[in-house]
């Protein structure tokens, strides 16, 4: 597969997972705010921005509407609803040779569905059918992306990208969490805080799945467990790196990659520390510095898929 192909797939895919977490995260937050809770308007919506990855140029200017319209609508701020499948539907025109009739045709149509619904301005910035809109539109392409494309090495590299994706979210986002929630629960759980545990668990679509293994009883160590450690749940860390551990080594089988010893390495160590990992010991010792240590190795990994298959030297790309 040519290079340019495989960093497309890849940024399709991560653009897109992006789009729905950037939209779920947005709409979560609007809703909780219809709760007059202790918590400020300003920290709130910091703490968005932060579990967002404190997105360029998008900052908090105490106007909530203001930052809605851009998180979501703005076509010139890159870590937008509106530029992530902007930037998604490049990507996949550069390839479609390489994608079916089906995925290009769904991901028009999300792109066009998505600039139908753009507001002219904050003042007139309605929620209620956009973000449907576009998490059905994500989850529908992703459908079509398994059911018409062969599931060789493109479809391996979408997976790559989706899974990354996700795994970095939803790390930076327990991270967040841990600072500025977690960090701060007691044993008796307050209003507030069941709220935003509640927040936490839907921005991940966790929460029905959290109540039927815990059931409704909602604390502090299990939810972490659950979306750090399931080995079950599609939005878990531990799913997510297992997901994509398994296409960096089909795409390494398929391709015969003779230069993937530091990538299979660094994916397969962060795969077993989460394999293996218990959450009490995790608890005991300090929860954040181990989420920014999957972060590290999730860019590490980002920084190898780049090395190996997409920006490889010439002597490299000689000896395969």
């Amino acid at each position: 597969m040519l290079s340019r192909v495989a960093d497309s797939l890849y940024w399709t895919s991560r653009y897109l997972e992006r789009a729905e977490h950037t939209a779920r995260i947005v709409d979560i937050n609007v809703g909780l705010m219809l709760d007059k809770s202790a918590i400020s308007e300003e920290r709130r919506w910091r703490r968005v921005l932060a579990a967002l990855g404190h997105p360029r140029d998008i900052e908090w200017n105490d106007d909530v509407y203001s930052l809605v319209y851009t998180l979501c609508f703005s076509a010139t701020h890159v870590g937008s609803v509106t530029a992530c499948v902007i930037s998604a539907r490049e990507n996949a025109r550069q390839i479609r040779e390489a994608i079916s009739t089906e995925q290009w045709q769904r991901l028009n149509r999300l792109f066009h569905d998505v600039s139908r619904l753009r507001p002219s301005s904050p003042s007139d910035t309605q929620l209620s059918e956009f973000m449907p809109t576009l998490i059905d539109g994500v989850h529908l392409f992703q459908g079509v992306t398994d059911t018409t494309l062969s599931h060789g090495e493109g479809w391996q590299f979408l997976q790559v990208g989706r899974f990354l994706e996700r795994a970095t979210a939803t790390a930076k986002l327990l991270a967040v969490y841990q600072d500025d929630v977690f960090a701060n629960s007691t044993d008796v759980v307050d209003a507030y805080s069941y709220l935003e545990w509640i927040g936490l668990l839907r921005t991940c679509t966790a929460f029905e799945a959290y109540c039927k293994v815990y059931t409704a009883d909602l604390t502090y160590e299990r939810i972490l467990e659950f979306l750090l450690l399931d080995a079950e749940f599609p939005h878990s860390i531990r799913y997510s790196i297992d997901r994509l551990h398994q296409s960096l080594d089909a795409i390494q089988q398929e391709s015969h990659g003779q230069h993937t010893t530091d990538l299979m390495r660094v994916s397969g160590k962060l795969q077993a520390s989460l394999g293996y990992a218990q959450i009490n010991e995790i608890v005991a010792q300090d929860p954040a510095r181990y989420l920014r240590r999957i972060l590290e190795q999730c860019r590490h990994i980002h920084d190898l898929v780049y090395e190996v298959y997409i920006q490889y030297s010439v002597q490299t790309a000689l000896a395969m």
